[in-house]
């Protein structure tokens, strides 16, 4: 897959950049969204969709769409603060 750098465009890297920086936890958001599925889940979408655009490993993007899905069924839950 030599083209595949080729097909996206630099507007849809950016695109997806911008998407993945919105959806992250941060420090400030993480106690408010850290058990909610839908935004883990969303969070490691966006991920996996970067990993797609910018020529990353199959077994990386694998890696984290089983993880989004993995919150959605609640098979994953929130392993707490390391610092807490």
């Amino acid at each position: 897959m030599s083209n595949k750098r080729s097909q996206w465009t630099s507007q849809i890297k950016d695109q997806v950049t911008q998407l993945q920086k919105e959806l992250i936890l941060n420090n400030k958001d993480w106690h408010k969204f850290k058990s909610n599925k839908y935004r883990r889940s969303a969070e490691l979408m966006a991920s996996a969709l970067s990993q797609i655009i910018n020529d990353g490993k199959d077994k990386d993007i694998e890696e984290l769409i089983e993880q989004s899905l993995k919150w959605i069924r609640e098979e994953a839950k929130d392993p707490g603060c390391p610092s807490h």
